[in-house]
């Protein structure tokens, strides 16, 4: 696809961005984000691929939470108006998650297929509101601090 006035740009945040303020909703030292990306262009077949790939080894990016201090995440996909692929990706997590971890063969083939099928970077949308049962909250909290106890 060309660049056209009409194409949406994506403008990732730069490296530098401390993230937004936490509305008072989201629990104390933890962070509520939702990132987006651009697909490269023609790059919707390898997005399936790498999710098939998180499907099928998803105990294992199970087991990777904990290290990350990450409470939930979802990604979807998006076809915007001008024909473009996007990719979001929800995050709940302790402030001090580290994010990605490279340090085992699941997170490796992970960054690769990023780096493969979306442009570099994330834009990020500002969180406004959290809401959920007093039970989940705590199970979120307890996910996101569970490897402060270990």
């Amino acid at each position: 696809m060309s660049h056209t006035a009409s194409e949406i740009p994506f403008r990732p945040t730069g490296d530098d961005f401390p993230g937004w303020s936490m509305p008072p909703s989201v629990p104390p030292g933890m962070r509520l984000e939702l990132s987006r990306a651009k697909l490269l262009e023609a790059q919707e077949s390898r997005f399936e691929d790498w999710m098939a790939m998180l499907h099928e080894r998803y105990d294992e990016c199970v087991a990777t939470l904990t290290q990350e201090k990450m409470a939930l995440e979802a990604t979807f996909l998006h076809q915007e108006a001008d024909g473009s692929w996007w990719m979001y990706h929800l995050s709940l997590m302790a402030e001090d998650s580290p994010g990605l971890v490279l340090n085992n063969d699941l997170d490796r083939a992970h960054h690769e297929f990023a780096t493969q099928t979306k442009h570099r970077g994330w834009e990020e949308l500002q969180p406004r509101f959290l809401l959920c049962p007093p039970s989940v909250r705590a199970a979120l909290e307890q996910a996101a601090f569970s490897s402060k106890d270990s």
